[in-house]
């Protein structure tokens, strides 16, 4: 290895080392035996894991952001797999207008889009309800899926799908047999990062959730009022359930490679 390659190596390992700290740190603190945050702990302990299993306030946070997470997957998926296919094939006057229109909200601060979200729902009273939330999620979202979903459009051989009509398949079918199979794995991760993106967010969440509120609002109200490891212990388990996630999608994935090769 050459001397500015090992360099290169060696800034990116000091960097990916800086941004793994946290997880150093938080992990030993959710098993800490101490009565508040303490690092390192003095021994370790369940305690926490059990305060966060039986407090029904952290359950119904929990539940809540698991089903307004999969909900804004489905809504970002049906609304941007459409539109991917806009962006990536559509011959159209307006089409980098829309393109730029769709990826606003990730330039965008998510406060001001918030405040912007809130004074149109006050209006339509869906302030704290959980359909108000998949909506502004989906907004954050559609981006996210838009990227990838266009990214896999861009790498298809569009001659599978000309090879299928040859053979007389419609669109349709060409569209359900051909082209949405082999694009599974750009869907599965667009729908995970959708999902993960409405699964974490938090803003949005302060704004529009009220008091039926989502697990990352309730870990904020949490530190607000006071600190205490129950916090590291939600962190692992949310760190936990992301790792599970990419993983089965990553195995999904191979999968679906191999049998496309």
């Amino acid at each position: 290895m050459t001397g500015p390659r090992a360099a290169l190596v060696a800034v990116c390992a000091a960097v990916y080392l800086f941004l793994m700290l946290p997880l150093l740190v938080v992990f030993p603190i959710s098993l800490s035996s101490a009565p508040y945050m303490q690092f390192p702990p003095p021994g370790l302990s369940w305690q926490w894991y059990e305060r966060y299993l039986d407090d029904p306030q952290w359950i119904d946070a929990t539940v809540r952001s698991l089903y307004v997470g999969v909900a804004t997957m489905a809504l970002s998926l049906a609304l941007g797999v459409p539109l991917s296919f806009s962006l990536a094939r559509g011959l159209y006057r307006g089409r980098a207008l829309v393109d730029r229109v769709t990826m606003a909200p990730i330039v965008v601060p998510h406060i001001i889009l918030s405040v912007a979200i809130y004074g149109l729902f006050a209006k339509l009273k869906m302030i704290g309800t959980w359909y108000g939330l998949v909506i502004a999620h989906t907004v954050l979202a559609l981006p996210f899926v838009a990227l990838v979903m266009v990214a896999g459009l861009r790498d298809f051989d569009r001659t599978l799908e000309q090879a299928a009509a040859g053979l007389g398949a419609g669109r349709a079918r060409v569209m359900w047999r051909v082209t949405l199979p082999l694009l599974r794995p750009s869907l599965v991760s667009a729908g995970l990062l959708a999902f993960i993106s409405s699964f974490d967010e938090v803003v949005v969440a302060l704004f529009l959730s009220g008091a039926s509120m989502t697990l990352p609002k309730k870990m904020f109200d949490n530190i607000m009022m006071e600190i205490d490891p129950t916090i590291a212990a939600v962190s692992v388990m949310q760190i936990l359930l992301v790792s599970v996630a990419l993983f089965l999608v990553g195995r999904f994935g191979r999968g679906l490679g191999a049998a496309a090769r």
